[in-house]
């Protein structure tokens, strides 16, 4: 259940760059981590109650605009409490980096006082870097506990992986013959 809070309450929509948004959704998260390609990704875990959470916020402010190629959305524990449960965040203020192919890069919960651990984490991560692959976002394990979880809405469909390699393929593969004498090959089989 949402708690309403009065719009002159609303500290964590204070000073935010245009780098940093409040995520709506289980949906927009997923799809947020999906499409950030390449970019450094902090996800901030909140609630409008917590004094650590309200503290913090104009520094991790702060950060974003001095980071203005990464992305840091911001999830409001209050209105989606249960997709916290399900990604078991279970103290705040959290956060979770991620980036590109890698995914999930870290992880920790952070307060004034310990700053420095953001601090770091965003100097060890922001470097620039150029991923092989497509952007991988939440483990499988976190999106599967998602859909599980039937006050999200969310449907997720574990992904099949295909052991079976395609002719196309095998045409492309030279022999192992061509690479390696025949009497080896032949050893090889023997034993």
């Amino acid at each position: 259940m949402a708690h309403s809070i009065g719009k002159a309450m609303r500290w964590w929509e204070k000073g935010v760059p245009p780098n940093m948004k409040e995520i709506p959704s289980a949906r927009d998260l997923v799809e947020s981590l999906s499409g950030a390609r390449d970019q450094l990704v902090v996800v901030g875990f909140f609630s409008p109650g917590c004094g650590g959470c309200r503290s913090l916020h104009p520094k991790i402010s702060q950060f974003a605009e001095q980071n203005p190629n990464a992305v840091f959305l911001q999830v409001n524990y209050e209105e989606h409490r249960s997709m916290c449960y399900s990604l078991r965040v279970h103290v705040l203020p959290f956060f979770r980096f991620y980036r590109g192919a890698n995914g999930h890069l870290c992880s920790f919960s952070c307060t004034v006082a310990t700053i420095k651990k953001f601090k770091d984490a965003l100097a060890k991560h922001s470097t620039e870097r150029c991923s092989l692959g497509p952007a991988k976002g939440l483990e499988e394990s976190d999106l599967m506990a998602m859909a599980s979880n039937k006050e999200l809405f969310f449907s997720y469909s574990k992904k099949q992986v295909s052991t079976e390699i395609s002719p196309q393929i095998m045409k492309l593969v030279p022999s192992i013959s061509e690479f390696v004498p025949s009497e080896l090959v032949d050893m090889a089989l023997v034993r």
